[in-house]
């Protein structure tokens, strides 16, 4: 199996696909100004006390409080306050956490109100980012997460991956670690560290440690509450970092900046693999180059299409994801227990895909066809655990119950990523009547005419539908010809997957978006 990853930054937000044998498995899209994500850590004042839930709210700057339970404050949290305050009494010299003393662990049967009072400061890291209603999740021990190890601020044991089965191995690695750890911070050594040089997790621990320094640094030096302290790496460098494996062929990205921000990642922990990162240059979009976009499109939505006229319908509630699995109009010459059975093997790997590509968390609720053998249960059962062996979130999945239903938990972080591929008409707004579509491209010249005549805009890229873009481009003499004669060779088509029919973009030549939109358009 070979693996690529496709980076589609725009002005607004950036956008990751992760393919598999050139098929979507994962997609994330992320607004450019969001500034809230899993890893975040702050220096925060206690709200509001909840002695009844034993927890509190925390003020980090959010429209809703965030929530910190007691038991999440971490056993060494006596030892971090202490050490807070020793480091925000002197605003000149920061006091070093190699100096700072142990105090005895956090009591797990303790009360919120014992340790917290409203107004202290505490620093605190994000764990599960705001979902619906709810405001984000924090815990009180803080961690710095690399590609082989995770440094822990005051803890006092380095841990070595449970899926590195060898002894030796385990041994090595533990010694190794112990001997470059600093005093006062405690280790994970994560499974790719396996086989590792000490060389190389050197240098990861020198870069973890020169993260907690600039964060400490903030603290000592800002007066400002909540303030954020360290952001976690951008998405694009984040979701390389948990899934980047020896697989990957290439990685496209289409930003210079954010391209070298990847190339420079990929550098500190796979050097050999430098070459894979390209900047993609071509005139089309970089989510249709790789057939991108059509996945997208085909993927999301309420009904999911997987071969063979079989379907299944997804519907996300409050309180978990329900899946239905139908049939539809396969007509298979096998009698009714084999395709049963077919449809629903053909489901349990779409529905394995589904989950890594929406990112669905909580409760899920499977509704597979009715089958009478045990054996075809059983069957299916393992067919689903094997297609989710390659999901990274934590889940579990119970066989079929007697009512013929697959129950699954998997592990939620984020809000599942849901892609709305209705498509709004964007001529009409919504009246229903709409220019007659032979003036649509007389509208464009006129847009053209205006950019280049008015506003004096020379390049300008037209994005349209792939068979507006088929029209404008056909004949010797094209219409993208004469309008390149009339207002010169600056006027490039660009075909685009993501428009709706008539729908059209004008961008300039450093590829910022111009609203040429008006409401009258369809009048």
């Amino acid at each position: 199996m070979t693996s690529e990853v496709i980076i589609d930054a725009q002005p607004k937000e950036i956008s990751i696909a992760l393919l598999e044998d050139k098929r979507l498995v994962e997609y994330q899209c992320e607004p450019r100004e969001a500034n809230f994500s899993v890893g975040n850590i702050y220096i925060a004042k206690v709200k509001k006390l909840m002695p009844g839930l034993n927890a509190c709210f925390v003020d980090v700057g959010y429209e809703r409080d965030a929530f910190l339970h007691y038991l999440d404050l971490g056993n060494q949290f006596n030892s971090f306050a202490k050490y807070l305050k020793q480091v925000q009494s002197d605003r000149k010299r920061l006091f070093p956490i190699q100096k700072a003393s142990h105090l005895p662990d956090l009591q797990k049967d303790g009360s919120i109100q014992s340790i917290l009072q409203p107004g202290q400061e505490v620093m605190v890291q994000v764990v599960k980012e705001p979902i619906s209603t709810k405001g984000p999740r924090l815990t009180g021990e803080i961690s710095f997460a690399g590609r082989y190890l995770v440094l822990i601020p005051f803890g006092n044991k380095v841990n070595v991956s449970s899926k590195i089965k060898s002894g030796e191995e385990r041994a090595r690695l533990k010694q190794l670690i112990q001997s470059i750890c600093p005093k006062n911070f405690g280790v994970i050594v994560r499974t790719v560290a396996e086989g590792k040089r000490v060389a190389e997790l050197d240098a990861e621990m020198k870069v973890l440690l020169s993260q907690w320094n600039d964060a400490i640094t903030k603290v000592q030096k800002t007066q400002e509450r909540p303030q954020l302290i360290f952001e976690e790496t951008g998405r694009a460098v984040a979701m390389l970092r948990d899934l980047f494996n020896p697989t990957y062929e290439n990685i496209y990205v289409n930003d210079e900046e954010i391209c070298t921000a990847v190339k420079h990642y990929v550098s500190l922990i796979a050097p050999e693999k430098v070459s894979i990162v390209k900047k993609y240059n071509g005139k089309v979009p970089i989510f249709d180059n790789f057939d991108v976009t059509k996945q997208i499109k085909s993927s999301f939505g309420k009904t999911v299409n997987y071969g063979h006229g079989c379907y299944m319908i997804i519907e996300h509630t409050e309180a978990m994801h329900v899946v239905d699995i139908n049939s539809g109009n396969r007509i298979k010459n096998k009698g009714q227990a084999q395709n049963a059975l077919d449809t629903n093997l053909g489901a349990a790997e779409e529905l394995a895909r589904q989950l890594r590509l929406r990112d669905m968390g909580g409760i899920i609720v499977v509704d597979f066809i009715d089958m009478n053998l045990a054996e075809d249960r059983q069957m299916l059962y393992e067919r689903m655990c094997k297609a989710m062996q390659k999901d990274r979130a934590r889940h579990n999945i119970l066989p079929l119950s007697k009512f013929g239903l697959m129950q699954i938990t998997r592990q939620r972080v984020r809000p599942v990523m849901d892609v709305d591929v209705d498509e709004t008409c964007p001529t009409c707004f919504g009246s229903g009547k709409i220019r007659s579509s032979i003036l649509f491209t007389d509208q464009l010249e006129r847009k053209i005419d205006q950019l280049v005549n008015k506003i004096g805009i020379k390049k300008i890229y037209l994005h349209v539908h792939p068979y507006v873009a088929a029209y404008i481009n056909q004949g010797i003499i094209s219409l993208k010809r004469k309008w390149q004669l009339k207002y010169g060779l600056g006027v490039h088509i660009i075909p685009s997957q993501k428009m709706a029919f008539m729908q059209y973009e004008f961008y300039d030549a450093n590829q910022r978006f111009i609203d040429m939109k008006e409401k009258n358009d369809k009048s």
